[in-house]
């Protein structure tokens, strides 16, 4: 065993990025691509992958801390260790392919890596290739958002095209001004380091010969600098996933601007997102018209404040919440000493999605209980015999199987209203949500296809996600993608609760504590473990019938476990 320090890998020429997270500590045992920290620039928020596996000996930054490529972030225990220097230092060589024109001895004789094809247009404006630029190693890249289409005029810096991969998502912006002649990608493709996207007509320094080989040489070494372009039509960018403007957009006072480019960073996309606001109504503040985390923020104060007076003028469509006073500010200071302290990372998610969903979703909920006596009897009976197996058989594992079982007898609870709220979407699979609660707030980690797995089965894949859950090593696949979602007060207490629905889902169950109650069995009272269950659901998509039937279809395979082997 020795030690090596894990460095900053090539994060494409950006310096001092801030750390807004670290993912381990001391102590912890990792394996090679777990995230040791997440960064976050103007440009792009990316994780930090560790090169290797190995025991973390000492956590050497901390979160608000800001580090460039080649710093000292973690050092790691690891086998053998020779040559992990080399790992770690590797990206930072690997990744400037554009380089190599500055090393070359006739500068005036790019090669085609290093270079974008240039040809004579007219005058003393040529037509060069775009093309992808350094990704950091990543490959298919999905482009989510295109911001230009062919016959743009655009200025250097104008952002081209968004990229996505499962680490970092970054906008590409223009290398220099001109006109986009042809595009070659579309939202949704995936893209790789070099591929062409586009041609751009851009003006060359004169009309003579030596002006026009000079160009793609400087076309080169800028496009080395600066991340690369990318296209598309401009009717794609009405659907782009900055969604539709929230009511409190609708309301508000400020107007689109004119331009359909809105030049702003990953980050500031996100919020955006989170807070269905429509970028381009927010008036930029930073450099050359670039829109900040603080512009977003203030325009949706500025909404909220406008929306009393403006409420009279809303179309019927702003119903999601348009006209709630907002609650007033009041100084507790005045009552006696308080503490103020900032929402953890987790805790704001989750509150911006839970007050989106309680907004947009018209809630109904459906109370039932579940007669578990035998299923309690068989579950003990049964403990040792998992635990052999290396499961631990809780009450939960039975929960999955049996809303997988009623998911597949009622396929309408299985959907997805999409935006359009005129369109749902069958889902062939089977994913269910389990909802987890951790120092750090609600994490939904999600079981795949339970529908074909086995109680015990059920039971080890719960316990490692639980255990991933309450030390933040989640990847974000093991939370996305369920179909609906089981939260369970039972081991902590209650009747009964409202739990809320976890949109795009459209329905979700709260188990709360199971009780011994006398019930009538026709000549006389048993006493009875008795099990309340809450199902919430989106009321657009699920009529009120059919979730009296699934609660009821529910309690019954809760009552006879044998009615899932039918």
């Amino acid at each position: 065993m020795s030690s090596e320090i894990i460095k900053v890998p090539d994060i494409g020429g950006d310096t001092d990025v801030e750390i807004i997270e670290i993912a381990v500590s001391e102590g912890d045992v990792i394996e090679a691509e777990d995230t040791l920290i997440t960064l976050e620039s103007d440009k792009a928020s990316m994780d930090v992958p560790a090169p290797k596996g190995g025991k973390v000996l000492k956590v050497l930054v901390k979160e608000g801390d800001t580090v460039s490529e080649g710093d000292d972030i973690v050092e790691l225990e690891v086998e053998g260790g020779a040559d992990g220097g080399e790992e770690t230092s590797a990206p930072a060589s690997d990744s400037q392919p554009n380089d190599a024109p500055a090393k070359e001895d006739k500068p005036k004789e790019p090669t085609k890596e290093q270079a974008p094809a240039a040809k004579k247009a007219s005058g003393s404006k040529q037509t060069v290739d775009i093309k992808v630029p350094d990704l950091g190693g990543s490959d298919n890249v999905e482009i989510i958002e295109v911001a230009v289409s062919a016959g743009d005029d655009i200025n250097a810096e104008d952002t081209l095209i968004t990229l996505e991969s499962d680490k970092a998502s970054m906008d590409v912006p223009s290398p220099h001004g001109g006109k986009i002649v042809a595009l070659t990608v579309k939202e949704g493709d995936t893209v790789s380091e070099g591929d062409v996207i586009g041609q751009m007509e851009i003006a060359g320094e004169g009309g003579d010969a030596s002006a026009e080989e000079d160009a793609p040489q400087a076309a080169a070494v800028e496009e080395s600098a600066v991340e690369e372009p990318v296209a598309e039509e401009p009717a794609k960018q009405a659907s782009s996933p900055e969604g539709s403007p929230s009511p409190e957009a609708q309301i508000a006072d400020n107007q689109p601007r004119d331009s359909q480019l809105v030049h702003a960073g990953p980050a500031v996309r996100m919020l955006a997102r989170e807070l269905n606001v429509d970028l381009r109504l927010v008036k930029p503040s930073g450099p050359k018209d670039r829109v900040l985390k603080e512009d977003v923020q203030a325009y949706v104060k500025q909404a909220i404040a406008n929306q009393g007076k403006a409420q009279t003028a809303t179309s019927p469509a702003a119903s999601g919440g348009a006209g709630i006073p907002a609650i007033p500010d009041v100084d507790f200071s005045q009552f006696g000493d308080v503490e103020e302290k900032p929402m953890g990372r987790l805790l704001k998610m989750g509150a911006t999605n839970l007050h989106r969903s309680w907004l947009n979703v018209p809630h109904v909920t459906q109370f039932d209980e579940a007669d578990i006596t035998e299923l309690e009897s068989f579950r003990k009976a049964m403990k040792a015999e998992a635990e052999a197996q290396g499961a631990k058989l809780t009450p939960l594992p039975f929960m999955v199987k049996a809303c997988a079982f009623a998911l597949r007898k009622f396929p309408q609870f299985n959907v997805s209203l999409k935006g359009d709220g005129e369109t749902l979407v069958w889902k062939n699979y089977v994913h269910i949500g389990i909802a987890v609660d951790t120092p750090d707030g609600l994490m939904v980690p999600v079981v795949r296809n339970a529908d074909k797995k086995s109680l015990i089965e059920i039971a080890k894949e719960m316990a490692e996600l639980g255990k991933k859950a309450q030390t933040k090593k989640l990847k974000r696949d093991e939370m996305t993608g369920g179909c609906f979602t089981i939260s369970s007060l039972g081991s902590i207490g209650g009747t009964a609760f409202t739990p809320i629905v976890n949109a795009p889902e459209v329905a979700i169950l709260g188990v709360s504590k199971a009780q011994m109650k006398p019930v009538w069995d026709g000549s006389t009272f048993q006493p009875r473990l008795m099990m309340p269950l809450s199902l919430s659901y989106d009321h657009r998509a699920i009529n009120g019938a059919d979730a009296a039937r699934f609660t009821a279809f529910l309690a019954d395979v809760l009552t006879d476990i044998r009615r899932l082997l039918l």
